[in-house]
């Protein structure tokens, strides 16, 4: 079977105004020696009032200003692709510039559309951000390919692979619409060496335009791994700044490990807990889609230093604490537990939503409790009703983080939830719950969610893990 590969590259991979792109253009030149490449970018990088910043983060911004009845100035985001056009050739370049022209109106009459309705939302967001942002990236990388002399051609709308549901800005993939579709993409990576698609962005079975919630690229790269998985030995690799340590090189500067290894259960577990490895969902749709494919996280600086994400790891000789990690701004739901089965499944069929953990419950006065972790507080805000409606005497506990201590054999650990327990400690930090389960790959500890707790707690835990000892 011949092999595929599914190359996802971020903003920072091309940086700011496109300064890496000819890194991306040699990554896909190895790649695609030995197998077909389907590249997904994500919309690049600029610099907008002296920061750092995504484009789609700045079309963002400017259909806030159209809600509010200013017409922003479509030109803040011209200027990065005018800069990323030098690096097409003169005889792409005419034609480039029309794409860059042809897509910036698209985006213009979006804006125009939110300025009289004055709302930035559903269809008309969601097709400001594709053709400002992935998708006209995507037709740039294609152009830069050819001028580098890439046998490519880049994934249109038209033909668009990805087919997802009518939820328009939170979207989700449908995998039997998709391949329904697959069939013209297809023959055109037949065609070539190499195929560019915009990530983050989808199209619902009668066309209108809908968007993945933010990072969203990364399922891009998944979905297209599950749809081609049967045609092609298919294989998925992130390209980022680094393979996947410890910890957060962020948060920790010391006693890092690179970790060669991940299962599916782990890095999907290290995503929820705040590692920037890949969308979980990305993880979990693989699996709800019974997909069993190799995920690569590639130092694009150090291609040799890779992390291999498989559904089973089979590196059982390293050390079984695979990651130390943390995540802030959580919340904390106690709910009778009979309630708590509606709202679960309300959470999942009706919301969508799926950012959350089931603790160990408690029972209190005969009466069994669910504890439901929310890793984003701010969500159960805006939902608190909706949350409350299902138990009216359910209570919320805000301003919580958790630290977490990730490895599927983490039980071969002598002692470890007393020894990182006894850590956190040693900080100075006071600890408010801890839930360990054998059959979770997980230990979660919960403080209070204040000053630098949770990177201090994720130093002091990490500090002994070159110390623990284990069978």
């Amino acid at each position: 079977m011949e092999k595929l590969a599914v190359a996802k590259f971020g903003g920072s991979a091309s940086g700011i105004d496109g300064e890496h792109v000819l890194d991306i253009i040699n990554r896909i030149k190895e790649l695609k020696k030995d197998s077909k490449v389907i590249t997904v970018f994500s919309a690049p990088l600029t610099i907008h009032d002296g920061k750092r910043k995504s484009l789609t983060d700045l079309a963002l911004a400017l259909g806030r200003k159209a809600e509010e009845g200013t017409m922003p100035d479509i030109n803040e985001m011209r200027r990065p692709y005018e800069k990323i056009l030098n690096f097409v050739s003169e005889s792409y370049r005419t034609e480039c510039k029309k794409i860059i022209d042809s897509f910036l109106e698209k985006t213009q009459q979006a804006y125009n559309e939110a300025m009289q309705r004055r709302l930035f939302a559903d269809e008309v967001r969601s097709r400001a951000l594709a053709f400002s942002g992935e998708i006209l990236m995507s037709y740039m990388m294609n152009y830069i390919m050819k001028s580098n002399g890439i046998k490519s051609d880049v994934v249109s709308y038209d033909i668009w692979p990805i087919i997802t549901d009518n939820n328009i800005e939170s979207t989700n993939f449908l995998a039997s619409e998709s391949i329904k579709r697959i069939e013209p993409v297809e023959q055109l990576l037949k065609e070539n060496d190499v195929l560019s698609i915009g990530g983050f962005i989808g199209k619902t079975v009668d066309g209108t335009e809908t968007t993945y919630e933010r990072g969203g690229s990364d399922r891009t790269a998944a979905d297209l791994g599950i749809l081609f998985h049967k045609k092609y030995d298919t294989r998925i690799d992130f390209e980022k700044d680094s393979a996947v340590v410890s910890a957060d090189p962020r948060v920790v500067s010391e006693e890092l490990e690179d970790i060669s290894q991940l299962s599916y259960n782990e890095a999907r577990l290290a995503g929820m807990f705040g590692m920037k490895i890949l969308d979980p969902i990305a993880i979990k749709e693989i699996l709800e889609n019974g997909v069993d494919m190799p995920i690569m996280i590639t130092n694009m600086k150090n291609p040799q230093k890779i992390t291999t994400i498989k559904r089973r790891s089979d590196n059982q000789n390293g050390h079984p604490l695979k990651i130390v990690t943390g995540k802030r701004n959580c919340a904390i739901l106690k709910i009778e537990s009979e309630s708590a089965k509606r709202l679960l499944e309300s959470l999942e069929k009706d919301k969508r939503y799926s950012e959350f953990v089931i603790l160990s419950p408690f029972t209190k006065d005969d009466i069994e409790f669910t504890r439901i972790l929310f890793l984003d507080s701010d969500y159960v805000k805006r939902n608190e009703r909706y949350v409350l409606g299902f138990d009216s005497l359910a209570t919320i506990t805000y301003n919580r983080g958790v630290i977490t201590l990730i490895g599927d054999e983490m039980w071969r650990v002598h002692q470890i939830v007393s020894k990182a327990s006894s850590r956190i400690g040693d900080a100075g930090l006071n600890i408010l719950n801890m839930d360990a389960q054998e059959e979770t790959s997980r230990v979660i500890i919960v403080t209070d969610d204040s000053d630098d707790n949770i990177e201090k707690a994720i130093r002091a835990v990490h500090s002994e893990r070159s110390k623990i000892m284990f069978t």
